[in-house]
Parts: structure tokens; sequence; C-alpha cells
């Protein structure tokens, strides 16, 4: 569904992604990890049309992403969950959803933009009962919550997700990562990059370690999971204690 080949993106004269290439198939859920300035975000942004100028290759369903701006990619059918959620605080929970279903909109769609809410609050009953208030009085879960739910509104085929468990409690995480679960259980693609990588790959299909804007390892997630250099360098020393505890 994706295919990125031989990606180099610049801020300025400074190379920050060198020569990435990696696949997402249709219906598997990718787990893309690395430690901070590895890269992560800016290959999200590259995909996503927020980050111009780069070079290689980008296909989306054989389709090449190069030129296109974020409104154009949304309608490709891709939605981004950005790190930090970017919510519009004054805004209600219905407006903040109502704004990720643009696209339908301009095609004057509201019966579907109406049965989609209903869908995402049936998903997150929270935005149901909060309805009304104003999104930035929500918890830091509830608005990661409410940025799938606004990334849904746009009825994508490939999901990305910058840094979602970013400041949320070990339990929140854990939630969050289930719907992530689920939507893949539903047939959605998903591009998830993460600092957490305990987390990520215990969820994902395969994974890509990024280090320094390259990709140092691939493969099965169930294999990046055992291999010695990724517990190493970003599982930790409790990892296996944090990993045989939830087996």
């Amino acid at each position: 569904m994706l295919r990125i080949k031989n990606l180099k993106c610049y801020y300025g004269r400074i190379m920050a992604i060198k020569g990435v290439s990696l696949s997402v198939r249709k219906g598997e859920l990718i787990s893309l990890i690395g430690a901070n300035g590895a890269g992560k975000s800016t290959l999200l942004e590259a995909i996503c049309g927020l980050l111009p100028g780069w070079k290689g290759e980008i296909l989306f369903e054989d389709e090449p992403l190069a030129g296109l701006d974020p409104p154009s990619v949304v309608r490709r059918g891709i939605s981004l969950v950005p790190e930090g959620r970017l919510i519009f605080p004054p805004l209600s929970v219905t407006d903040n959803l109502k704004l990720g279903a643009y696209t339908l909109y301009r095609r004057k769609r509201h019966k579907d933009v109406a049965a989609d809410l209903e869908m995402i609050r049936d998903m997150f009953p929270i935005l149901r009962e909060r309805a009304n208030q104003p999104a930035g009085t929500l918890s830091g879960g509830e608005q990661q919550m409410l940025a799938i739910g606004r990334a849904l509104m746009a009825r994508p085929r490939l999901l990305a997700l910058d840094e979602p468990s970013m400041g949320l409690a070990p339990l929140m995480v854990e939630q969050i990562l289930e719907t992530l679960l689920t939507l893949r259980q539903q047939g959605l693609t998903i591009l998830l990059v993460e600092q957490n990588a305990q987390a990520a790959l215990k969820i994902a299909d395969r994974g890509y370690v990024l280090e320094t804007g390259k990709v140092v390892l691939q493969g099965p997630a169930s294999e990046l999971l055992t291999d010695s250099e990724v517990k190493r360098a970003y599982l930790g020393r409790d990892y296996e204690e944090f990993y045989d505890g939830r087996a």
C-alpha cells in the first residue's frame, strides 16, 4: 500500500533522512522505532505533505505523493495523528471531530459525517460524554482519543500516528494501543511511530528501527523484540521482566 524508496529529507543543508526505504502492506500494523532525533517524525512529515523538498519516491497505492500538499494527501486516503495531538483547545470536542471531516463536508456528505461521529463516539464513549466540552479541558489521554477520532473522521485507508503514547499514564497507553489493534482487526492499515519500543513492537506485525536517519534493522516485530541489539538500545534493562509479565 505504501512504498518508500531511497527517501532523503533535508532541513536546510542538513540531511535528516538518509536514503530510507520501507513498505507497508495493506492491513498491516507497522511500527517505526528509534531514539529522539532518529528521523521518525520527519519521515511522517514527508509522507503527509508537511515537509516539501524531499528526494526519492513515496508511493501510496502505486500513486506518487511528490508535490502534494497535506489536504491532497488526506484526500488520497492518509490521515495523521500528530505528535502532541494538536487539538484546538477552545473548540468543543464535537467541533474538533468535525474538523477531521472537512473533505466530506466539501463534498456535502453531511449524513456520512453524522454517521462517522456516532462511530467515533461508540469507539471512545468519553467523547460522547464530553461532546460540548472545550477540548482543552480534557485529560491527556482523552485528548489523544480525540486526536485519533479526528483523524478517523477523514475515512483514511492508512492511519499514521506520531508518538501517541507520549506523556500518557501506562493504563491510558494500553487503552490507546488496544484501540489500534481493534482498528487493524477491522482492516485499517497503520503506521505507528513510537519511542516506546516495547509497546509498539508488542502490537505490530513488522518493525523498522531508525538511527540517525537510516534504517538499521527491520523484520517481524516478534523477532525485533528478541533481538539483542534492539533490547540493548531501545528496550532497556527492565525489558525482559516487563515482557515476561505481559506475555
